[in-house]
C-alpha cells in the first residue's frame, strides 16, 4: 500500500531516531552519564536495531517483549537490565516514546556474598608472581583499596607521596566514581622501591602497564598458585581486613573513594588527609605477615 509522502515531522523523527552520535551526546549532557555508560548505550541499542531489523520509530511494544524475552532466556540478569536501561533511555528519554516502555521493569538482581581469600592463599599467590613489578603492583591494590584503573593511573610524581606512603588518585572527568586518597603500608614500600630501582625510562606513570597486561600477569600466577586473586577481589579482600582491624566503615569508604552512606558520615567526619593516615596506621595492615 502507498502510504504517500512523510510529513516534514515525521522525517525530522525518523532523522533524530537513526543519529546515534546525536543520542549519545544527549546521554553524556542531558541525562549525565559517564562516557563509558553513553557508549554502552549505544552499542546496545545498534545490537537491537541489528535483531529487530526494522526503523526505530516502528518498532511496537510486541518487538521489544519478544526481544527481551530471548535476552532474558539467554543471558544474565544484569546485561538484561543494561539492555533494558539503554532501550528506556533511548525510546522514552530520547525519543519522547514513553507509552512503548514504561510496562518493562528491571530485574531483581541476586545478591552475592563476597568470598575473599586468607591471607595465606595471598601469600601463596604472592610467591607465584615473578617481579618486583608484579608484587608491587599486588601489595599496591591489596594495601590501598584502590580500583584497578586508579592504581594503573597514577603517575608517580604527582600522585604518590612516597613520604606519607599516600596515594591520591586523579578523577577522570567523564567517570562517576569517586576519589579521595588511600595509602599503602611498608611492605608496598619496601617492594615498590625494589621495582623503581630497577627503572630507567622516564614514563612518568608509576606503572606503565596496560590492564590487559595486569589481568594477564595475575591470571598466569592464579594458575601456578591456584588462588585466584584480581584487583577486584584483593580491593574486596582489603575492605573486609580493614573491617576486621576495627577500621570504621566510614573510613573503608574513603579509602575505597566511595560515597558516605550516612547523614553523620557525610557532614559531621573528618576526612583531612592526616587524619585519614591516622586511622591507616592504627590499623597495621599486613599481607605478608
Amino acid at each position: 500500500m502507498n502510504r504517500g509522502p512523510e510529513s516534514p515531522s515525521l522525517r525530522d523523527f525518523r532523522k533524530r531516531a537513526s543519529n546515534l552520535d546525536a543520542f549519545e551526546g544527549f546521554c553524556k549532557i542531558d541525562l549525565q552519564l559517564t562516557e563509558s555508560t553513553a557508549k554502552l548505550h549505544v552499542r546496545l541499542i545498534k545490537a537491537f536495531r541489528r535483531e529487530i531489523r526494522k526503523d526505530s520509530v516502528e518498532v511496537t511494544k510486541q518487538d521489544l517483549r519478544n526481544y527481551l524475552l530471548k535476552i532474558k532466556e539467554s543471558m544474565a540478569a544484569s546485561t538484561y537490565k543494561n539492555i533494558l536501561a539503554a532501550l528506556k533511555r533511548f525510546y522514552r528519554d530520547y525519543l519522547g516514546m514513553k507509552d512503548l516502555v514504561e510496562t518493562f521493569k528491571f530485574p531483581e538482581l541476586s545478591f552475592k556474598p563476597i568470598i575473599v581469600p586468607s591471607k595465606t592463599e595471598l601469600q601463596v599467590f604472592y610467591k607465584a608472581l615473578e617481579t618486583h613489578r608484579n608484587k608491587a603492583l599486588f601489595l599496591m591494590y591489596a594495601t590501598s583499596g584502590l580500583r584497578c584503573s586508579e592504581v594503573l593511573s597514577l603517575d608517580r610524581y604527582r600522585d604518590v607521596d612516597s613520604k606519607n606512603r599516600m596515594l591520591k588518585p586523579r578523577k577522570d572527568p567523564n567517570e562517576s566514581k569517586h576519589t579521595w586518597l588511600s595509602f599503602y603500608n611498608a611492605e608496598a614500600e619496601r617492594e615498590l622501591k625494589k621495582y623503581l630501582a630497577l627503572r630507567n625510562d622516564s614514563n612518568p606513570k608509576l606503572f606503565p602497564i596496560s590492564k590487559r597486561q595486569l589481568l594477564r600477569t595475575f591470571k598466569k600466577a592464579w594458575q601456578i598458585s591456584e588462588v585466584k586473586v584480581t584487583p577486584q577481589i584483593l580491593r574486596d579482600w582489603f575492605c573486609c581486613e580493614m573491617g576486621n582491624l576495627g577500621v570504621q566503615d566510614r573510613y573503608v569508604d574513603a579509602f575505597c573513594g566511595r560515597m558516605p552512606k550516612s547523614i553523620l558520615a557525610r557532614h559531621y567526619t573528618d576526612y583531612s588527609p592526616r587524619k585519614l593516615k591516622q586511622i591507616y596506621d592504627r590499623a597495621k595492615l599486613t599481607v605478608l605477615r
